[in-house]
C-alpha cells in the first residue's frame, strides 16, 4: 500500500514554476530477505511524470575494477519510489554497487550516490513454515526452513539453522513463553481444552543472525488422556559412564517394556524421525523397571533420547514421555581412588581416575582436576580442613606435625564443564617421630660424656699422684735389714722422718795374740758386722769410720 502511494505521488502533475533541472534521489537503501532485493530512495523534487532508472555493477574480487554499469532488472522506468531486483543478483558472496536517477523525457538528474553491497552480509532470515497439530492433550508441530521450495537459496546449510518458539495463551493477561524447539517435536506441559498462539524465529547462532517470525498460528489443546500402561517418571542415573534408566510401572496387571533410542542428530534433520526410534540391546521385552543402556553411548560429544514402550498382555502398547541424554553433561564424576605414604616428612598422595577400567576414558573426556581436602584427626574440633588443588594424579604435602594423625580425602572435577565429582573415602595414615630430639640427646649425652672425661682424667691422675706420695711417705715399702731390726727393738717406718740419735759404744781393739780359730772367728764376725753397717748406711760418723779402718787393717795384718 504504502509503494502504491507513493507511486501515485511521483505520478500527480505538480506545478512548480521555476523548476527546469531534476533532482537526484536520496537515502537509496536495499532490503534483502533471503534472496528477496528490493531497492528504495526518496526523491525531494516537485517534479511531474518522472520515472526513476538503477544500474548495477559488481566484483568479482576486490582486486579488479568490476565490470561496466548495466540497467538494474526490475529497476527500469519505475514510477515508484522501490523495485524488486532480486532476478538480477546471483552472485551472494561479491560487492555489488548500485545507483539511481531520475528521467523526464529527454531530461536526467544526476545519478545518486552509489549505493555498495554484500548480499549475503546484509541478508536478512526470512520466516520458516508451520504446521500444527493439537493430539492428546498436546501440540506436535513441524517447522520448515526458510527458502524450503526456492531455487535459488542464500541459506545453503538448513540444518545449521535453530528455531525459537513464542507461545502464549489467547487471553487478555497471557504470559509469553519461550523455548527452543526441533523441526519436528512436541510442545507439552498445557493446559487442555484452551487456545493457545505461537510464532517461530529461525537462527543462525553461529553467526548471530536471527530471523523474521513466522505469522502468528492459534490453536486449541485437547484433554490428555491417563493411560496407566505407559511408563512414567524417567529418570536417568548415570555414574562413571554408566548409564541406567529406571521408570516407574502404575499398571497392575502383567506388562512388558522395550526401551527404545534415538541419535540425537536426527532431530535435527527435517525428515520425519519417528520410524528411526531402535530398542536397546538387552532392553527389549524385560519385566523390570531399569534398564542399562551404556551399550548404545558410542559417541560422548552426542545426544541420545530414550523412551519406554509398555505392552500388555492384549499386546496393546503406549509410548511414555522422552527422555535426553548428553553423556558427558547427564554423567556423575564418582570417587577416586586414594593411596597415601610417608617419605622424607612428605606426605605423598596418589590418584587413580574414578571410573576404574574407565578412568582413562574419564580423565581424558573431562580433563579431571583433583581437590584434596587434609586435617588433623584429633579430638580438636576446631582443626582447620585445608585445601590443596592438583592437576597430576601424584601429589605431595609438606609441613607436617611429627607423630600426628592426619586425614586425606579427594575430589575430582571438571572446570571444562563446571562438574564436581563425589568425594573418596575418608584415608588417614600418621607421621612418624620427630628424628631431631633423638639426635640432640644423643649428642647432648656424646658431649656431656666427653665433658666428664676431660674433667674426670686429670682429677684421678691428681689423685692418684698424691696417693702415690702419701703412701711412699707414711706407708714405704722397703723394710730395714734384719740384723738393724733388732737392734734397740724399734723399726724404721720411714727414711725421712727424723728419729732420736742412738747411743753408740766406742769399742777398741786390744791387742793380744789369741788362737788362730778365735781369730778366724772374730775376723768372720767383723766381716758380718761391717756387711750390715754398709747395707744400713745411716748410722755412721766420721770418728767412728775412721777407728773401724783402723782397727780392720790392724786385723788383717795380724791374721796374715
Amino acid at each position: 500500500m504504502a509503494a502504491f502511494l507513493s507511486c501515485l505521488l511521483v505520478a500527480l502533475p505538480l506545478h512548480c514554476a521555476g523548476q527546469t533541472n531534476l533532482r537526484s534521489p536520496e537515502d537509496i537503501q536495499i532490503y534483502v530477505v533471503n534472496t528477496n532485493f528490493t531497492l528504495s530512495w526518496n526523491y525531494t523534487g516537485n517534479d511531474t511524470n518522472v520515472t526513476f532508472s538503477a544500474e548495477y555493477r559488481w566484483f568479482e574480487d576486490t582486486e579488479t575494477n568490476g565490470t561496466e554499469w548495466k540497467g538494474l532488472p526490475g529497476c527500469q522506468n519505475v514510477t515508484c519510489t522501490e523495485c524488486d531486483f532480486s532476478s538480477a543478483i546471483t552472485e551472494y558472496y561479491d560487492m555489488h554497487h548500485v545507483r539511481i536517477r531520475a528521467e523526464r523525457r529527454e531530461e536526467v538528474s544526476p545519478w545518486s550516490s552509489t549505493f555498495e553491497m554484500f548480499p549475503y552480509f546484509l541478508a536478512q532470515i526470512g520466516p520458516p513454515g508451520i504446521a500444527l497439530q493439537s493430539m492428546n492433550g498436546v501440540i506436535k508441530i513441524k517447522v520448515s526452513p526458510p527458502e524450503e521450495n526456492q531455487v535459488q537459496k542464500m541459506w545453503l546449510t538448513p540444518l545449521d539453522f535453530k528455531y525459537k518458539l513464542v507461545l502464549w495463551e489467547n487471553s487478555s493477561n497471557s504470559e509469553f513463553r519461550s523455548q527452543s524447539i526441533f523441526p519436528t517435536d512436541i510442545i507439552d506441559d498445557l493446559a487442555p481444552d484452551t487456545t493457545y498462539c505461537l510464532k517461530v524465529q529461525a537462527t543462525l547462532p553461529l553467526e548471530l543472525r536471527e530471523g523474521l517470525f513466522s505469522p502468528i498460528r492459534c490453536i486449541k489443546t485437547t484433554r490428555k488422556v491417563n493411560d496407566l500402561l505407559c511408563a512414567t517418571n524417567l529418570r536417568i542415573l548415570a555414574l562413571n559412564l554408566e548409564f541406567h534408566l529406571h521408570w516407574t510401572n502404575q499398571y497392575k496387571q502383567h506388562v512388558s517394556y522395550n526401551v527404545q533410542y534415538l541419535i540425537g542428530y536426527l532431530k535435527k534433520l527435517h525428515d520425519d524421525y519417528s520410524v528411526k526410534w531402535l530398542n536397546v540391546h538387552g532392553c527389549e521385552n524385560i519385566t523390570d523397571t531399569q534398564c542399562n543402556f551404556s551399550s548404545i553411548i558410542t559417541a560422548t560429544s552426542g545426544s541420545y533420547y530414550l523412551r519406554v514402550q509398555a505392552i500388555n498382555e492384549y499386546n496393546r502398547s503406549c509410548l511414555s514421555n522422552e527422555v535426553k541424554v548428553d553423556p558427558l553433561i547427564t554423567n556423575e564424576i564418582g570417587p577416586p581412588g586414594v593411596k597415601l605414604d610417608i617419605s622424607n616428612a612428605l606426605l605423598h598422595i596418589q590418584i587413580s581416575p574414578p571410573g576404574g577400567s574407565e578412568s582413562e576414558v574419564m580423565r581424558d573426556y573431562y580433563d579431571l582436576s583433583y581437590q584434596v581436602l587434609y586435617w588433623k584427626n584429633s579430638s580438636n574440633n576446631e582443626e582447620e580442613i585445608k585445601v590443596k588443588e592438583i592437576k597430576q594424579t601424584i601429589g605431595s604435602i609438606s609441613d607436617l606435625t611429627p607423630s600426628t594423625l592426619y586425614c586425606v580425602k579427594v575430589q575430582a572435577f571438571s572446570e571444562t564443564y563446571n562438574k564436581s565429582g563425589h568425594f573418596s573415602k575418608e584415608e588417614c595414615i600418621k607421621t612418624p617421630g620427630d628424628k631431631i630430639l633423638p639426635l640432640i640427646i644423643l649428642a647432648t649425652f656424646v658431649i656431656a660424656l666427653i665433658a666428664v672425661f676431660l674433667v674426670a682424667v686429670p682429677l684421678v691422675f691428681a689423685l692418684y699422684q698424691a696417693y702415690s706420695k702419701i703412701k711412699y711417705v707414711f706407708f714405704p715399702s722397703c723394710q730395714p735389714p734384719l740384723n738393724i731390726e733388732g737392734f734397740g727393738g724399734q723399726l724404721f717406718s720411714s727414711p725421712y722422718l727424723l728419729t732420736a740419735e742412738e747411743p753408740i759404744e766406742n769399742c777398741s781393739i786390744i791387742e793380744t795374740i789369741i788362737t788362730e780359730e778365735v781369730n778366724q772367728t772374730v775376723f768372720k764376725d767383723y766381716k758380718h758386722s761391717k756387711q750390715s753397717s754398709r747395707d744400713s748406711g745411716n748410722y755412721s760418723n766420721d770418728d767412728n769410720t775412721s777407728g773401724n779402718k783402723v782397727s780392720e787393717e790392724m786385723l788383717e795384718k795380724e791374721t796374715v
